[in-house]
């Protein structure tokens, strides 16, 4: 299916407070079924925002289930935090709780890409009756050095994008090798997806750059996380899917065989040609995602 060819399924804008005073925000999709079936609740990457998920957001919905993609503390709509040493995944599992108890949800799918499958990892230990299902967006309990190297050569750090043409050319400057199919239009609609435009019309990233502190004072023990019991808990006792890009750099096909070994009955795609991390709008990633889904109350 082509982009453009996805279901027009409009989203309502949804608010909610943090237990330490943030204002944070969601799309919401409604599904015509509404609350006869679990949610799905979208959370993102470390520098990207709820629009990522505007495609996949917008199938899932059509097919009858509610979608909540949420912009985490620091990214898109939601406020920035004062305290930089909170841009931390137990902290956003912990908002993430906050936004279920005031939007009056119980429970829900979760589907994560990168860091936002470390939250639904966080969520199994910190409150795990909300997690029914997952869907891990090219993540896993651990991640390959060579990736997060990559990563941090950009994230966080200030860049000057006076022009969407510029702002295109960083995008593609830092995501060409995991989306070699990509055209300039395909890295326009990128760049406007990673910034929004400030009072002076010019595009600016959209998320605080501060949220590199926390990983700049773990050093070197951040590149190492040992996740492996927050991913058994998960995988063991609920529906998990493992979507992998083929090209990925952070999850490479080491671990992905690894993780396969250990939850045998997780199911498992991967998306072609592509790296870390898909986007969810190819074939390959929208049809394990849907076929999932189909499975699930």
């Amino acid at each position: 299916m082509k982009k453009s060819d996805a279901p027009s399924t409009a989203f309502a804008h949804r608010w909610f407070t943090s237990r330490d005073g943030l204002s944070l925000y969601a799309r919401d999709y409604p599904g015509a079924d509404g609350p006869a079936r679990l949610p799905v609740i979208c959370i993102h990457g470390l520098t990207r925002n709820s629009a990522d998920f505007d495609h996949i957001a917008r199938r899932i919905a059509a097919t009858g289930r509610r979608v909540i993609a949420v912009d985490v503390r620091g990214r898109g709509r939601s406020e920035r935090a004062s305290d930089p040493m909170t841009y931390q995944p137990h902290i956003y599992a912990r908002d993430v709780v906050d936004m279920f108890d005031q939007l009056g949800i119980k429970e829900a799918i979760f589907l994560g890409t990168s860091m936002g499958g470390l939250i639904t990892m966080a969520l199994t230990f910190l409150k795990s009756r909300l997690v029914a299902a997952a869907i891990l967006n090219d993540i896993g309990p651990e991640v390959s050095k060579a990736g997060l190297a990559r990563i941090a050569q950009y994230a966080g750090k200030p860049v000057e994008t006076p022009t969407w043409a510029r702002a295109a050319a960083y995008v593609k400057e830092t995501n060409a090798a995991a989306m070699p199919h990509y055209s300039d239009a395909d890295w326009d609609a990128f760049a406007r997806r990673t910034f929004r435009e400030n009072a002076a019309g010019q595009p600016v990233l959209d998320y605080d750059t501060d949220i590199s502190v926390p990983i700049a004072r773990a050093g070197a023990r951040a590149l190492v996380p040992n996740l492996w019991p927050f991913f058994k808990k998960l995988a063991k006792h609920r529906p998990t899917l493992l979507i992998r890009g083929g090209i990925s750099d952070l999850l490479d096909a080491e671990i992905a065989g690894k993780m396969r070994r250990k939850a045998p009955n997780m199911v498992y795609a991967e998306v072609p040609g592509v790296g870390h991390a898909p986007m969810l709008d190819e074939p390959a990633a929208e049809g394990a995602i849907l076929a999932f889904l189909a499975d699930l109350p």
